[in-house]
């Protein structure tokens, strides 16, 4: 099956050391001391910021950055798969075996004790300001780097549907509107979806449906969810629930190839050739060179 992919585009500036110059403000300092690696100025800063001004949104975002920051190493890695990168392959001493033995490879790790001040931190700040949706896309990022899927999904949902009560009215750094809200939130919640497929792992399918239904609650001709859920039924064999879905997709945009390379791969799994056929051709019509070089593949397999 196939999603359609968004990157991610949102995560707090000063993670990234990306915070634009406005003036020697604490926001700014703090910044120079993140980019300079100076732990005690930023310890130093962080209690003047919060002796003098505890209201400032702010601060919460520079203490989660600070207490992920501290909690986040590297360690070497050495397993029967391949990891993260840079990797080092290690083959067998027979060499008449071909595949590596094994792989060695640098992990980042994050120490529990931190992160959860980091995370009790960034709480306080949404709890605070519910509206700075850059607070809760930090948070999401960080549940997702460090593998945590149960409070990654859980995150999105709550993100969900405080931004359809409140209209989406969000807020970014420095309380600045952002422009377009509602679509800046759903993009960013497809690329989390895409980000849970992209492990591969079959675990996290009903993550996948998770966010997918709370996003087609408020939205419920979002053709993204309604396809990504489809697919997801699909790949777990639950072949006509996902058409339904899907075919609900279609009605919403009839010429979007990645909905119908779906919908013929559902009837494909289903063993009605004749329908998957008709939705390929449909999908060669319509798609990119990427999608009619997969349509023309499977044509050529359901042809023989």
């Amino acid at each position: 099956m196939k999603l359609r992919s968004t990157p991610v585009i949102a995560f707090i500036a000063w993670a990234l050391g990306a915070f634009p110059a406005h003036g020697q403000n604490k926001v700014d300092r703090f910044a120079e001391l993140l980019r300079a690696k100076d732990v005690e100025g930023q310890r130093a800063l962080l209690a003047e910021w919060r002796a003098t001004d505890v209201n400032d949104p702010e601060l919460y975002v520079a203490y989660f950055n600070f207490y992920v920051r501290e909690s986040r190493s590297t360690m070497l890695r050495l397993d029967t798969k391949p990891g993260g990168e840079p990797m080092l392959q290690l083959q067998d001493p027979d060499t008449a075996v071909k595949e590596p033995a094994g792989y060695m490879y640098e992990e980042t790790v994050y120490e529990p004790k931190l992160l959860a001040k980091g995370f009790a931190y960034i709480d306080s700040g949404i709890a605070r300001f519910p509206q700075r949706l850059d607070m809760r896309f930090g948070k999401i990022y960080m549940h997702g780097e460090n593998k945590d899927y149960e409070h990654f999904t859980q995150e999105i949902v709550r993100t969900i549907d405080h931004g359809a009560a409140t209209k989406y009215a969000w807020l970014w750094t420095r309380n600045e509107p952002l422009e377009d809200p509602e679509n800046y939130m759903y993009s960013n919640v497809q690329s989390y979806v895409h980000q849970l497929f992209e492990t591969g792992d079959d675990a996290l399918l009903p993550y996948m449906i998770r966010i997918g239904e709370a996003v087609i609650k408020h939205d419920p001709y979002n053709v993204e969810s309604l396809s990504t859920i489809g697919a997801v039924h699909v790949m777990q064999g639950e072949h006509d629930k996902g058409l339904e879905l899907l075919l609900r997709a279609e009605k919403v945009d009839g010429k979007d190839a990645i909905v119908l390379g779906n919908i013929a791969q559902a009837y494909q799994r289903k063993g009605d050739t004749r329908k998957a056929i008709a939705y390929y051709e449909r999908m060669l019509e319509v798609g990119d060179e990427e999608s009619k070089d997969f349509a023309r593949a499977q044509l050529r397999e359901l042809r023989k």
